[in-house]
């Protein structure tokens, strides 16, 4: 729905869609990035990501990807749904070896022939707190395989809390005990919230006077508590609550009618009986209208 009203409000790409887009990146002065980015290129352990939902880590994990340098092989596996007899399988065909050529030892060998040529390989995790603790054991033996110098593996484990929960047990010691690296997203304050928004507007071209009235923007700003999902769920809604009335502000009431709607059934909520007859109305032709109402 976010792109009914990109037309009305000047905007070349949709602000507040809640796919993960580099592009929208926004650090708020933070220099996690870089730190995350720094610890994932020592190959000395595990480095581990933990958030709340909805707080972030898989753009900040997109973003990731897309800073390493060029001599970098990845595996990203963002649902890790896998048995321990699976997960180095897994990792080994992203890696290019045969269904016949895997296994731990295989991919030693692989790993060690990449490293011999400069390459260096990092396995990225998302989702690890949805992985069962034997299948994390299973990949915290990539961190035995190691030159000398350095681990032929760098390991990024990201997750909810629970991954920290999981990790705390006694059976998970040693992979908790290969954890050199601990990072962990915080909600946004206020302020760092009100720039994300405006930020996230300003690079899907906006650049006119604020578009959310102050007492919009506080009521948005209290109900989301910092959340990046949240804050982006609540702000589209509003966005398409004004244009369904043509305004071209959003108030603290379009506000009230996004978070009314947010969780419940799209197709029957409250929102949408405002905005499907005023969205009709403006942007469909009269054919279009009358195949929906037939």
């Amino acid at each position: 729905m976010s792109s009914l009203y990109l037309d009305h409000f000047g905007l070349s790409l949709p602000p507040f869609s809640i796919t993960p887009d580099p592009e929208f990146f926004f650090s708020g002065g933070s220099l996690i990035i870089e730190e995350l980015l720094y610890a994932s290129l020592q190959r000395e352990g595990i480095v581990l990501l933990t958030g709340e939902v909805g707080s972030g880590k898989t753009l900040l994990t997109r973003v990731l990807l897309s800073r390493l340098p060029d001599n970098v092989d990845t595996v990203y596996l963002p649902n890790p749904a896998f048995s321990r007899d699976e997960i180095i399988d897994v990792i080994g065909r992203d890696l290019g070896l045969t269904s016949t050529g895997r296994g731990l030892e295989s991919l030693q060998h692989e790993l060690i022939r990449r490293h011999t040529i400069g390459r260096q390989v990092i396995v990225l995790i998302d989702e690890a707190h949805t992985m069962p603790g034997d299948a994390i054991e299973e990949v915290r033996r990539l961190s035995n395989l190691e030159t000398d110098r350095c681990k032929l593996v760098q390991l990024i484990l990201c997750g909810q809390p629970e991954l920290d929960a999981l990790l705390a047990t006694p059976s998970m010691r040693q992979v908790r005990d290969r954890v050199v690296y601990r990072f962990t997203l915080q909600k946004m304050t206020r302020s760092e919230a009100s720039h994300y928004l405006n930020h996230r507007l300003r690079i899907a071209g906006w650049h006119e006077a604020p578009l959310f009235s102050a007492a919009g923007m506080q009521r948005l700003l209290n109900d989301a508590n910092g959340r990046a999902r949240r804050l982006n769920l609540i702000a589209d809604k509003s966005l398409l609550a004004a244009y369904a009335e043509g305004k071209n502000q959003v108030s603290a009431r379009h506000v009230g009618m996004a978070i009314g709607d947010v969780g419940t059934n799209f197709s029957s909520s409250l929102l949408m009986k405002h905005i499907w007859p005023a969205a009709t109305a403006l942007l469909l032709s009269a054919t279009l209208i009358a195949w929906h109402f037939k």
